[in-house]
C-alpha cells in the first residue's frame, strides 16, 4: 500500500508540474460546461426570421401574416409586394423560409379555384428549416381548416357537424420524452461526455510514453516492478480528478435546470465505468507508443470523430456496417446511449444493460492488453539492464 501511495504522490506531482495538462484536464470540462450551457440555455428555437411575399394584399393574406406574427417559432422579418430580389432578401434577412401568397388569393379561395401558397424552405441549416417549415405548415393548416369549416357553416350546416365533416377523425401526437423539445436537454450531456473522454485521452496519453521519452521508466520500476500496480497508479489519479469534474457537471446541470436528478445515482455509476473504460484505452496506447506526440496523435484520432460516430445525433443504424463496428469500439458510443436513455427517456439500468456490458468489455480488453504489453516491457528492460551490468 505504501508503494502504491508513493506512486500516486509521484503521479500527482507530475500532473501538477505540467501546467498545460492541468488547464486542459480541469479547465476544458468546466469551460465547455458553462459555455455550452449558455449557448443552449434557451432550449428551443424561436423568432426565426421569414420573408413573406404578399402578391394579393387582401384581408385574407393579411390574416395569414398576422397568424405568422403570433407564432412564437417564426418572426416576419420582411413583407414584399412581389418576388423580385426574393433570394437577395432571404440572404439579407437570414431567413429560414419565404412564403409566397399568389395574386387573387382571397378571390380564388372563396370561388373555390384552389389558389396556391408557396413556401420556400432554406435548407442550408436543416435544424432551423425544420422548425420554421413546421410552424408555417401549422399556421396554414389551421387557417385552411377554419376557412373550410366557415364555408360549411355558411351553407347552413351546424358548426359541430361541419367540424366532423372536415375532420372525420382526430389525430393526437404525444411527446413522450423531452416534451418541450428542449435542445439543451438533448445535446448538452452528450457533448460534455465527449469532452470528458477527450481530456482523459490527453492526460493518459502521457502516462507511460512520457516515462519512455524522459528515460524515467527505470526510476518508475525502482518503486515497483508490478505491471498491475504501475497501471493502477497511472489510472487512479485521473479517476479521482474525474470525480471532481463530475461534481462540477452536476452543479452545472442544476444551474441550467437539467433533469439530471431523475437518475443521478445510476448515471454516476455508469460515468465511473465510462471513465475507467476510456482510461484503459489511454494507458494502452501510451504503453505501446514510445513518444508523447505519437500517443497523443493516435488518441486524438480516436477522440475527434467519436461524437459523430456515437449515433447520438445521426442514427447509428443509418451508417455503413463497417462504421458501426468502429463506433462500437469507442466508449462514447455506449456511454451517450446510456445518457440518452437515463436522462432524456428516464429509463433504467436494465434497459441499457447491453451498453454497460460493452463498456465493461472495452475496459477489460484494453486493460488486459495494457497489462500484458507493460509486463513484457518490464521484463525486456530488466534483461537489458542486467546485460549492461
Amino acid at each position: 500500500m505504501r508503494v502504491f501511495l508513493n506512486l500516486l504522490k509521484r503521479e500527482f506531482s507530475l500532473f501538477w508540474k505540467n501546467k498545460v495538462l492541468v488547464v486542459l484536464f480541469l479547465g476544458a470540462p468546466m469551460f465547455y460546461g458553462i459555455l455550452l450551457g449558455y449557448v443552449y440555455s434557451k432550449g428551443k428555437v424561436t423568432d426565426l426570421p421569414i420573408v413573406v411575399v404578399d402578391q394579393d394584399n387582401s384581408a385574407l393574406s393579411k390574416k395569414i401574416i398576422d397568424m405568422l406574427k403570433d407564432n412564437e417559432v417564426v418572426s416576419v422579418a420582411k413583407i414584399m409586394p412581389d418576388k423580385f430580389y426574393l433570394s437577395q432578401s432571404m440572404i439579407a434577412e437570414n431567413a429560414a423560409c419565404a412564403i409566397i401568397i399568389s395574386e387573387n388569393f382571397e378571390q380564388g379561395v372563396y370561388s373555390k379555384k384552389y389558389p396556391e401558397v408557396t413556401t420556400i424552405v432554406n435548407t442550408s441549416n436543416v435544424l432551423t428549416a425544420n422548425y420554421a417549415s413546421s410552424a408555417i405548415n401549422k399556421v396554414l393548416s389551421t387557417l385552411k381548416a377554419g376557412i373550410a369549416i366557415e364555408a360549411l357553416t355558411k351553407q347552413g350546416m351546424p358548426r359541430t357537424i361541419a367540424m366532423q365533416q372536415y375532420e372525420p377523425y382526430k389525430m393526437t401526437f404525444i411527446k413522450k420524452n423531452n416534451r418541450g423539445s428542449n435542445y439543451m436537454y438533448f445535446l448538452w450531456p452528450g457533448v460534455l461526455g465527449t469532452v470528458l473522454q477527450q481530456v482523459l485521452f490527453l492526460g493518459l496519453a502521457l502516462s507511460f510514453s512520457a516515462e519512455y521519452e524522459n528515460n524515467t521508466f527505470g526510476e518508475l520500476l525502482e518503486k515497483s516492478s508490478s505491471a498491475f500496480i504501475l497501471l493502477s497508479s497511472k489510472i487512479f489519479p485521473y479517476l479521482l480528478m474525474s470525480i471532481g469534474v463530475w461534481i462540477c457537471y452536476i452543479i452545472f446541470a442544476f444551474w441550467f435546470r437539467m433533469p439530471l436528478h431523475l437518475n443521478i445515482f445510476n448515471l454516476t455509476l455508469v460515468t465511473g465505468l465510462f471513465v475507467l473504460s476510456a482510461s484503459c484505452i489511454g494507458v494502452l496506447v501510451s504503453v505501446i507508443l514510445p513518444t508523447q506526440l505519437k500517443a497523443t496523435e493516435v488518441l486524438m484520432v480516436i477522440a475527434t470523430p467519436s461524437f459523430i460516430l456515437s449515433g447520438f445525433t445521426w442514427p447509428l443504424s443509418q451508417m455503413p456496417v463497417f462504421i458501426q463496428v468502429i463506433a462500437n469500439l469507442i466508449p462514447t458510443t455506449h456511454y451517450l446511449h446510456i445518457v440518452k436513455v437515463l436522462i432524456v427517456e428516464n429509463g433504467t439500468l436494465s434497459q441499457v444493460a447491453t451498453s454497460i456490458y460493452a463498456l465493461l468489455a472495452i475496459g477489460m480488453v484494453c486493460g488486459i492488453l495494457a497489462y500484458l504489453i507493460l509486463s513484457k516491457r518490464i521484463k525486456k528492460f530488466k534483461v537489458a539492464k542486467s546485460g549492461i551490468v
